[in-house]
């Protein structure tokens, strides 16, 4: 993937941005478990930032996905996880298949305003009784009329609480799991969508994450996303970009983390001298980022396979676990540098520790990648 002077200066941007309104505030929004969702996508939509490979009739700049590869490793800078997932979400995991599939109607009306950042969205899959196993959703929309009419409840869902819409995925019919559901456009103000409770979390404090009820809530049939039937298929196709952000964005606050495990033993003492010095110590770190490098490989190889048209499920599923896996290792390992200081709340590397943890279940579990890859390898075992 070759870096352009206009990925550079995307990363400028972004980047300034972050330095200027959204780090200097991040331990006040992690200790109140929130932050202020439509600020600072407003901030990011006047940069231009929240549209970057949407159609430019929609306010988006119509650039290839490399550009939002850029964007998902800058936000790595900011000084917690929970902020740049509830970015991520917005930007390519609850508007990727309303920019593809969604009617001219629907854009108007959902993805322009999220382009701008004049509102919050959210992608409502997981359920109480369905994580990573997608196809087992229960929440239904039945027809009424022009009318869907959906029951059921949404777990787990970033942005949930401040959100002004979610791209909802239920079963509109009966039938297989995989061709029965579809993907509807719901506003979070309609009569009978209920944010039931704000869940707390052991990371990502500044995101909120909740649990929505769905009683008799009716929405015209005009805001499904497609043909009908089609949205665990849309859903899949969503998930490619979800999983190459996702590991996209680990790899920054990765090397982040190594580089302030390197400044902090440069300067701690034991055994008359630095811990750095120690051999253990530094070749552990050299390898440690080695990995990330090889990481970073990983999901610039993909991205160039997704831009050339083609299909990277298996590519961004590996790209998922790598990241995943780091980002539980990497912390892990450099809290061990810092001794008793590691073990403490307000450390940025405990802070990695804690925030590193959701990426090997949520979005996929690991196991789920593995399954996926597995597959793709033609290695799993026959049935029947």
């Amino acid at each position: 993937m070759q870096i352009t002077h206009e990925h550079e200066e995307i990363r400028r941007t972004l980047k300034r941005f972050i330095d200027d309104e959204i780090n200097p505030r991040v331990d006040e929004w992690e200790a109140a478990e929130a932050f202020p969702a439509h600020e600072v996508f407003k901030g990011l939509g006047k940069l231009g930032l929240l549209g970057l490979t949407k159609p430019e009739k929609y306010g988006g700049m119509a650039l290839d996905y490399s550009y939002s590869v850029i964007m998902a490793e800058t936000l790595g800078h900011i000084a917690c996880g929970g902020v740049p997932m509830a970015i991520g979400v917005q930007t390519d995991m609850c508007t990727p298949a309303l920019a593809r599939f969604g009617s001219e109607a629907l854009c108007r009306e959902f993805l322009v305003p999220a382009i701008a950042g004049d509102a919050v969205g959210c992608i409502g899959v997981s359920e109480p009784g369905a994580g990573s196993d997608v196809a087992s959703i229960q929440t239904a929309a039945r027809k009424d009329g022009d009318d869907y009419v959906i029951n059921g409840a949404k777990m787990w869902i970033t942005n949930s609480m401040q959100a002004d819409w979610m791209c909802l995925l239920a079963n509109t019919s009966e039938g297989a799991a995989h061709k029965n559901k579809s993907l509807i456009m719901v506003p979070m103000n309609a009569p009978g969508v209920t944010r039931a409770k704000k869940i707390r979390k052991i990371g990502m404090m500044s995101s909120d994450t909740g649990l929505i009820h769905f009683d008799d809530v009716r929405v015209p049939q005009s805001n499904r996303l497609g043909e009908e039937g089609m949205g665990f298929t849309y859903q899949m196709m969503q998930f490619q970009e979800e999983r190459l952000w996702a590991a996209a964005n680990a790899i920054q606050g990765l090397l982040n983390c190594i580089q302030q495990t390197v400044d902090y033993t440069r300067e701690r003492q034991i055994f008359g001298r630095s811990v750095l010095d120690h051999q253990v110590v530094h070749f552990k770190l050299a390898e440690l980022k080695t990995e990330v490098e090889a990481l970073r490989g990983l999901v610039y190889m993909a991205t160039e396979k997704y831009i050339a048209g083609a299909d990277v499920t298996e590519w961004a599923s590996m790209a998922k676990l790598k990241s995943c896996r780091l980002s539980r290792m990497v912390p892990d390992s450099c809290m061990q540098y810092w001794g008793g200081m590691g073990y403490t709340w307000e450390n940025p590397v405990a802070r990695y520790y804690r925030d590193g943890r959701l990426g090997s279940i949520a979005g996929g579990a690991d196991e789920v990648m593995l399954g996926i890859i597995a597959k793709y390898m033609h290695t799993l075992p026959a049935r029947g």
